[in-house]
């Protein structure tokens, strides 16, 4: 078993308000759970309104697709034009590691 996360900090361009930034993060973290079949959720930075922190988990049997995986989460993430990824910090743990 092989357990990754990644967590990603971005900056929300023309948001004036708690109520756009959800407008922008909901959809977002629906898409990565949706395309990708992994854990995600806006986890940090909730009361700033042009800030994000989304972190997105992922298990699976083999490190490569774990590692996939969170490469094209983060792609996704980089790619979408309202918002700029600041930093994505990504951590893999394998089984050897959870004893």
């Amino acid at each position: 078993m092989v357990v990754g996360v990644l967590v990603a900090d971005v900056l929300l361009g023309d948001v004036h308000s708690l109520k756009e930034k959800r407008s922008v993060v909901r959809p977002l973290v629906s898409e990565l759970a949706r395309k990708f079949a992994v854990s995600a959720a806006e986890t940090g930075d909730a009361n700033l309104h042009r800030r994000a922190e989304v972190a997105v988990s992922v298990v699976a049997g083999e490190h490569r697709q774990v590692v996939d995986v969170l490469a094209s989460c983060e792609r996704l993430i980089a790619g979408r034009p309202e918002l700029e990824l600041l930093s994505a910090r990504t951590r893999v743990l394998d089984s050897d590691d959870l004893d």
